[in-house]
């Protein structure tokens, strides 16, 4: 076991895991206390080297392993990546590790269950128990005990194992397209990306006027900017309430601001007070021009309940017959809508979905097909015209 905690070193370590087709990577991190996660150890193993590698190391650059990342004939494996991802594409300016596979997405691909977490598919596909006692320990703390290496280092060395015999179950069930595409938004820069504009999409709007709506996006940008800037937690900055009332009150004054039960005393007489009301003020001058532009709702059609049952009906009749969970092909909304439009902008009624589950739907809905009971299992049946 190696603690890499110097550039020279981590370079060589780097060409070794680089000859393999595919290695496994893992990270620890912390981010109670700041917007940005603290990458605190960074884990890997390959073919012929396992290591942890010390991102808090005096003068190391991570520079090596971002290029290994990078590498295209080396498939980067994690276990449900998303924050990974997001720490890679913040440290390696914009950097999405590819080829890349993701163990979780893929489990849940061949049948293992839905959102299946590491405990469990290392327990059903290698018959190995993990050691939790270091789950929730503070990795930032150095220097790392015996046990917290261990724990760290066995993450990826369980999922170097777990790669072949997902690859290989995949390939066995013709599903490897269905990774693919759910691997589409992981690898999507625009998942990762955090405008401050955009940060009003977090918060549910309770009004649709253009003056409440143009303050509620101006009070959640000004939060997102102080909270990245200062790197602290968006809810330390201000809590979502706080953000409510400054959409209801849009001030655009120190005496507004400071009448507000969001706003500790004094506050209106800080810089970031002042970074505000200068915002706000900017908004409420022409608030039509700074109001997001809210997607229409989309009324569903009276009556529509019992196509709706039906669609449940054949969702569950093809999940059972695909070995999947139903809500990894159609939530119930989408389900809505499809019963509601036979062009209904839903992921079942696109690639894979659309071929097991979307096209079928469409046919039950014009009435090509009918769901019956045969020997207590629900089949469809074409009909004849």
């Amino acid at each position: 076991m190696e603690l890499i905690q110097t550039t020279d070193h981590l370079a060589n370590v780097c060409k070794a895991l680089g000859k393999d087709p595919h290695i496994a990577v893992d990270t620890e991190f912390m981010r109670e206390s700041t917007f940005w996660p603290q990458l605190c150890l960074i884990q890997a193993a390959g073919s012929k080297a396992e290591v942890l590698i010390d991102p808090m190391a005096d003068g190391i650059s991570l520079e090596p392993f971002l290029e290994l990342l990078r590498k295209q004939d080396t498939v980067k494996v994690f276990h449900a990546c998303r924050q990974d991802l997001e720490i890679f594409f913040h440290k390696g300016t914009e950097l999405i590790p590819d080829p890349l596979f993701d163990t979780q997405i893929a489990a849940s691909a061949v049948g293992l269950g839905d959102s299946i977490s590491y405990d469990n598919l290392v327990r059903e596909m290698l018959g190995r128990e993990i050691d939790k006692g270091s789950r929730f320990t503070d990795w930032s703390r150095r220097p790392l005990s015996e046990r917290q290496a261990e724990y760290a280092l066995a993450d990826v060395t369980h999922l170097r194992d777990l790669y072949p015999q997902l690859r290989e179950k995949l390939s066995e069930t013709g599903r490897e397209s269905w990774l693919t595409e759910e691997m589409r938004l992981l690898t999507n820069p625009e998942t990762y990306r955090m405008a401050p504009e955009d940060a009003w999409k977090r918060l549910k709007p309770r009004k649709t006027s253009a003056k409440w709506l143009a303050a509620m996006k101006t009070a959640a940008q000004w939060r997102e900017m102080e909270a990245q800037t200062r790197d602290m937690p968006r809810s330390r900055v201000m809590k979502d309430d706080g953000i409510y009332e400054l959409a209801q009150a849009a001030p655009t004054s120190t005496e507004q601001l400071a009448a507000l039960r969001a706003v500790p005393k004094g506050f209106e007489r800080s810089k970031p007070a002042e970074r505000l009301l200068t915002m706000m003020r900017e908004a409420m001058e022409k608030p039509e021009d700074h109001a997001p532009k809210l997607a229409r709702q989309t009324h569903l059609p009276p009556n529509i309940g019992p196509v709706v049952e039906l669609l449940k009906v054949l969702l569950r009749a093809v999940a059972e017959e695909e070995g999947v969970a139903p809500r990894l092909i159609a939530t119930v909304p989408d389900l809505e809508q499809i019963a509601a439009s036979d062009k209904a902008d839903v992921p079942a009624m696109s690639g894979w979905r659309y071929k097991v589950f979307g096209e079928t739907a469409l046919k039950l809905k014009r009435g090509e097909l009918a769901l019956i009971l045969e020997r207590g299992k629900v089949v469809t049946v074409e009909l004849e015209d």
